[in-house]
């Protein structure tokens, strides 16, 4: 019998995890009546990044333009992200000027409101 997460498991995340298509990788949890979204942007600076709200869906976007390239500099590697990257998701229908965020050492924290809850359903008689 196979443990649980196999070790070839992990060969296709990273197989399918392209550099080509770079995700933010986000924590959300709920605390004090809020929903956080703690996403790491590393290398970005405040004004590189952008939020946005709307019809029920906060998108967060970041984006980075490369250096003009120096003369005579020959990369051997690349690996630092340039370009624009983003994530998008669905928060229903809130008071978008209740939605916080902050921006610190690579990590935005963003805080929206709790969906108030759903009302019951209610049958519709076909007439």
């Amino acid at each position: 019998m196979l443990p649980r997460k196999f070790y070839l498991d992990r060969f296709f995340d990273d197989f399918f995890d392209s550099k080509d298509t770079p995700m933010m990788k986000c924590d959300i949890y709920e605390k004090d009546g809020l929903v956080h979204i703690e996403a790491d942007i590393p290398g970005f600076n405040k004004e590189d990044i952008s939020i946005e709200c709307n019809n029920g869906y906060l998108t967060i976007s970041a984006k980075k333009e490369q250096n003009e390239k120096e003369e005579g500099k020959e990369f051997i590697r690349q690996e630092r992200f340039y370009g624009q990257m983003q994530r998008r998701f669905y928060i229903g229908d809130i008071e978008e000027d209740k939605i916080e965020a902050s921006f610190k050492d690579g990590v935005l924290k963003v805080s929206v409101p709790k969906e108030p809850k759903e009302q019951p359903k209610k049958q519709i008689e076909i007439k």
